[in-house]
This record gives structure tokens, sequence and C-alpha cells, in this order.
């Protein structure tokens, strides 16, 4: 498809409702009321149309007229806005780029989330291709301090919860490899902070490394994080975008706006 026809594709058929989204456009584009006659200007259309729409947006609630010749978005829209938030879903949303991501990688990529003191892998996209045994099933746990999504969780917390946590588990370790120790924690989570991406160097298991990137909602708050499994010796820094734009992918249909 060329650019012109995705263009054209993209413009509505009927007339009426491609001058409505334009009429909802520029409502939403200010936070208070705006005239009529503003209103028709920005829009190009003549004063007696935009009237006549923004009527029967007005008896439907999608627009509120808070005084005579002036309008605003109704809250309707919010209505119908929760009802959309509510039916969204990290899972669903995340399973299609999980896949998509898995066929350029030929690694297990994983969909976790927090609960207490654990990271819990809720879904995984992998094939017997990628030559590596995937050790925790769906609804398996890990230990936060652990896990690469698990250090994207604990990066969020203040220092005070972050200790509080190393004081209730006593960090231990699975491996050689494992952070056990609060410093040494606390330098690993600055870094996930100012990278924005989280690492586990074969410290849950020997000989797998993973990498974490943080799937936001549209509070911006953290939800879960997806990550790529693999063996240590065949980790490659070069998925680390692709891993980040995957995550963004699953976060903007989430309805996260980064900043």
């Amino acid at each position: 498809m060329t650019k012109h026809e995705r263009a054209a594709a993209a413009t509505p058929t009927i007339q009426v409702i491609e001058r409505l989204f334009s009429l909802m456009d520029v409502l939403a584009s200010r936070e208070e009321a705006i005239s009529l006659k503003e209103i028709s200007e920005k829009t190009g259309l003549h004063p007696s149309t935009t009237h006549r729409i923004l009527n029967d947006l007005t008896i439907g609630r999608y627009v509120d007229r808070p005084e005579a010749g002036s309008y605003r978005l109704g809250m309707r829209l919010l209505e119908l806005g929760n009802l959309v938030k509510a039916r969204l879903n990290v899972r669903d949303a995340a399973m299609t780029p999980m896949r998509e991501l898995h066929k350029l990688i030929q690694q297990p990529v994983n969909l976790s989330m927090r609960q207490g003191d654990e990271i819990v892998y809720v879904e995984r996209a992998y094939s017997e291709r990628s030559g590596m045994q995937v050790v925790r099933a769906i609804g398996g746990r890990a230990p936060l301090h652990l896990t690469s999504v698990g250090k994207l969780f604990l990066s969020i917390d203040d220092p005070l919860k972050v200790r509080s946590y190393a004081t209730r588990t006593g960090l231990s370790g699975h491996t050689r490899n494992s952070i056990t120790q609060l410093p040494v924690l606390e330098r690993e989570l600055s870094k996930v902070r100012q990278y924005g991406i989280a690492r586990d160097n074969e410290e849950l298991e020997m000989g797998v490394r993973c990498i974490a990137a943080g799937i936001y909602d549209d509070q911006g708050k953290l939800l879960a994080g997806l990550s790529i499994s693999a063996p240590a010796d065949r980790m490659d820094e070069e998925w680390l975008p692709k891993l980040q734009a995957t995550a963004d992918e699953i976060s903007q249909a989430l309805g996260h706006s980064a900043p």
C-alpha cells in the first residue's frame, strides 16, 4: 500500500463523520470551553454546520455546553474511556508483539509481573529452535533481586523500601553470580534507573542471561516487564532496541504516552 493509499484509508468515507472527528480534535486541544466561532474557524466548517453537529453531540453527552455559544468535551467520553481502560489486559496487549519479537531474535521472550517480593511469569513466546530449555513455566515465581524484571520493580521503590525488601528476604542467592549484598543491589538499581534497562547476569540460573524493559499504563505506572532470556554466550546487545521498541508498543496499546 502506498503512502497516499494509507492516508486515504485513514480518512472517513462519510463526510459528516470526518467533520465530527475534526470538531472533536479541536475540542480536545483545549482544556477550557471554546466558542462556536473559534471552533468554526479552526475546522473550516460553516458556523451553521458546526452548530448542528455540536448540538447533536450535546444531546448524546459527547459534548457539553457550559454556556450558550461555547463547547467542551463531554462526560460520556470519560465513561466510554473508562470502559475501554477496564477491558485492557496487559497479557492480551503483549501477545502479538511478543511473538513478533521472538521471530526476530529466536530466543524466549517473557512477560512478568510483580506479586509481593517476587515476579510471576504470566506469558512466554518461545520455540524449540531457541536451543534453550525454558526453566520457569508460566505461573512460576522468582525473587525480585535475582531477575531482570524484578530489578525494574525494585528500581522504582524508594531506598527505605529496598532496604526493607533486603531485610525480609535476606537477599538469598541461587548462583555464584547472585547479588546478596545490599550495597551491590543499590548500585545495580541505580544503573537500572539511569538506563531504563535491567539485567540478570546468570543470577537466577547459571548459563542464562536476561535483559528487561518496562511496560507502563496510561498513568505511567510500571505494570509489567518484558524480558529476553538467552544462553549466556548468545546474549546480543543489539537486541536491546528491539526489546525497548516492543515494550513501548505494548505500553502504547495500554494507553501510555511516552514523555
